[in-house]
């Protein structure tokens, strides 16, 4: 109908049913409260991770300190379990330098109430000299026995991959 504006929310919610469950009306569990310049990476990171025919459900989706987090659940085999990760750990990266209003690329600001911003939606001043060193890495922490086993990456926007980082090249010790 000429002149709907549709929601973008609705709209995704609508694209994967097996993703979201309604929870009683017009609650759906999973509702993604972020902003508008997030809608495309939670679409692209969603398409990603459900390709081959995986199936998990999202139980959560908003922004906390700064950045996007999206919780799910699902009874996966170690591989597309791997794959969901892998699609969810992306677009959480991603989210750290994207701009949460627009989508363009920004930095992380604060204090206080941390948001990630291009510099025209910013308030507070960017938090660079806070996390020097830190910024887009992503620290994953498992054990072997009873060795721990540190795995560091860095996310690189412009090719939307994660690069591996010796852990004590960002003073990371492994025990």
């Amino acid at each position: 109908m000429p002149g709907v504006v549709r929601n973008w929310r609705v709209e995704l919610v609508e694209a994967y049913p097996d993703l979201f469950h309604p929870v009683g009306p017009p609650a759906v569990q999973g509702w993604p409260c972020v902003g508008d310049g997030w809608r495309d990476l939670l679409d692209a990171r969603i398409r990603s991770a459900q390709a081959d025919g995986v199936t998990f459900h999202a139980t959560q989706i908003k922004e906390k300190y700064g950045t996007l987090r999206f919780y799910w659940r699902g009874a996966l085999s170690p591989e597309a379990r791997a794959k969901v990760e892998e699609a969810v750990n992306l677009a959480e990266a991603r989210s750290a330098c994207t701009c949460e209003v627009c989508g363009e690329p920004g930095p992380l600001y604060g204090p206080g109430w941390l948001t990630t911003r291009r510099t025209a939606h910013a308030e507070g001043c960017r938090l660079e000299e806070i996390c020097l060193g830190f910024e887009n890495l992503l620290i994953e922490e498992r054990y072997v026995g009873d060795r721990r086993v540190m795995r560091c990456r860095r996310y690189d926007r412009e090719n939307d991959v994660f690069i591996d980082v010796a852990p004590a090249s960002v003073g990371i010790q492994e025990k």
